[in-house]
């Protein structure tokens, strides 16, 4: 990490004019004010990555109660994700502009206000602009966390800093869908936004106690107004095409043919505008990069792929199984065990291993925890769902900092923080991309499996026949045994079309282990502080 931070400081000499002034160095913290900082940080990057989890096992109840499908009440997770994406590719502008301490402490206290908002929400649409505003001020958050993190520890302690931040991105998603569930079972769904309140204010209280006088640089620099802009509108109409085309039948509808020109103009002039612009908000020239294209596509494929799963799971076992939003949490919850004990192991293979290798063997857990919930059904146990989910821990381990170490390993010092930014602008819209994908093809798929049983399950089929004389034998009328049959068909439908979203993604990450070994490996490249490095930015 020393040879990182060293190239680094050197870095403005390589740069293009308009290039920052000279960093200000300063000393590592001590004692008690390098272990408050660090709890300070971790503390706000936990409720941070908490908020995009915590909500997963609560649409049905946030949904029911606000008078939305379940389709519909995923807005709550995908604009959340999606204005969080379109913020991050700005905060080195936004740091360079305000200072980095003076952007964290503003992040976590903005952060705090759309928490209490967001659970504040009287409609389903004021939640979801609220949840909007929340992932837009929540986008410098965990960037700034691992700058000022790295800051407060010797460069011989830089393994430890990366270490403390590593665990808190993982215990969160453990910790979001039991806590949520236990929240929406016990208490009500606004209490999972009214939990940052406290975090966020003790965070961001401690981090400006401790880290005021350490402010970095700050110049003007001007703002691609025109690319943000753009930015903004094709990345927000997409979503919102993705979100509401189940509803509206897709191209069949003028507002989703209308959308769709919106976003391809917009996108169209986005990359023209980003290609020619003195100061883009994305220097797209970075996919000239071999590494960094593979990287990031292998990357943002298999996370949309990865947290679109995750949106499903719960649902189907709280829409279709009838599990309450707790137990729902607790089946997810075992992928953290794994994850929090491997992560370090990797991390130090990755001074002598091929990060190409690694990653391959992430991808085949992947394919097989999928292939092994291709086989779940409407008798599966508590136990048959846990198995998968725990092994999953493995893999989550072993593809995130792998892959982020191959994006950024060609990548020129200077161009790190963009790069950084850029990979994870495309991992979040391909997380909120993901979700809306996979949940409108389940909805879909249910469809087409229910019109499907129902063509077998009319009068004088043997088994329609035989299983209505058992139900009214049991002293249910004809309309009543009908209406039980369609539950029973609906529950089988949607299992099925669960189970066919698993399999498709058993197909991806096998395909993904070949894509991953298009980009190249040197070992020169994967020494301690370039691993160091690439996790440095993988958030």
């Amino acid at each position: 990490m020393s040879d990182i931070q060293d190239s680094i400081a050197a870095a403005p000499a390589a740069q293009p004019a308009g290039k920052p002034p000279a960093p200000k160095v300063y000393p590592p913290l001590e004692g008690s004010k390098r272990l408050l900082g660090a709890i300070a940080l971790s503390a706000a990057v936990f409720m941070n990555v908490l908020d995009s989890s915590i909500a997963n096992v609560s649409i049905p109840t946030i949904s029911g109660n606000l008078g939305v499908s379940t389709s519909q009440g995923t807005w709550v997770i995908t604009s959340f994700a999606v204005a969080n994406a379109i913020t991050v590719p700005l905060t080195g502008w936004l740091t360079q502009r305000f200072g980095q301490v003076r952007l964290f402490v503003i992040s976590t206290l903005l952060f705090v206000l759309t928490s209490w908002l967001c659970g504040f929400s009287p409609t389903f649409e004021a939640l979801v602009a609220f949840r909007v505003l929340q992932g837009a001020v929540a986008g410098p958050m965990i960037p700034l966390s691992q700058t000022l993190m790295l800051g407060s520890f010797p460069r011989e302690k830089s393994g430890m800093a990366l270490a403390i931040w590593a665990m808190t991105t993982l215990v969160a998603p453990v910790a979001g869908p039991l806590l949520g569930g236990w929240i929406s079972d016990n208490y009500t769904w606004p209490w999972i936004f009214y939990v940052n309140i406290p975090v966020g204010l003790l965070a961001a209280w401690i981090s400006w106690s401790i880290y005021k006088d350490r402010e970095s640089v700050t110049h003007k620099l001007p703002i691609d107004k025109i690319g943000l802009a753009l930015l903004v509108v094709w990345v927000g109409t997409l979503q919102v095409l993705l979100d509401k085309g189940n509803e509206l039948g897709w191209f069949q509808n003028s507002t989703i043919v209308i959308m769709a020109v919106v976003v391809a103009v917009a996108f169209v002039f986005f990359l023209i505008w980003e290609l020619t612009d003195a100061h883009p908000v994305i220097d797209l020239r970075l996919f000239k990069v071999r590494n960094f294209i593979v990287g990031t596509l292998s990357l943002s494929l298999a996370y949309g792929v990865f947290f679109g799963t995750n949106v499903v799971l719960p649902l189907w076992l709280q829409s279709t199984m009838g599990y309450t939003a707790t137990y729902a949490g607790m089946v997810s919850a075992p992928v953290g065990i794994l994850a929090i004990l491997l992560t370090p192991v990797i991390g130090k293979m990755l001074t002598h291993v091929d990060p190409r290798r690694i990653v391959t063997v992430a991808f085949l857990i992947f394919a097989t925890v999928s292939w092994m919930r291709a086989g779940f059904n409407t008798e599966t146990d508590v136990r048959t769902l846990i198995i998968p989910t725990f092994i999953q821990g493995a893999a989550m381990s072993a593809f995130f900092v792998p892959l982020t170490m191959i994006t950024l390993s060609q990548i020129e010092p200077w161009r790190i923080p963009a790069a950084a930014g850029l990979s994870n602008f495309v991992r979040l819209v391909a997380a909120g991309f993901g979700t809306s994908i996979t949940t409108t093809l389940w909805d879909n798929r249910a469809t087409m499996h229910h019109a499907r049983l129902t063509e077998v399950a009319t009068p004088g089929q043997p088994a329609f026949d035989h299983a209505m004389t058992l139900l009214q034998h049991d002293g249910l009328s004809h309309t009543q045994s009908l209406g039980m049959l369609d539950n029973l068909i609906n529950l089988q439908a949607f299992t099925m079309s669960a189970t066919d979203l698993f399999m498709a993604t058993a197909v991806i990450f096998l395909l993904l282990t070949g894509t991953v070994w298009l980009s190249t490996y040197k070992r020169a490249q994967s020494s301690r502080g370039g691993a160091a490095e690439a996790a440095a930015g993988a958030h």
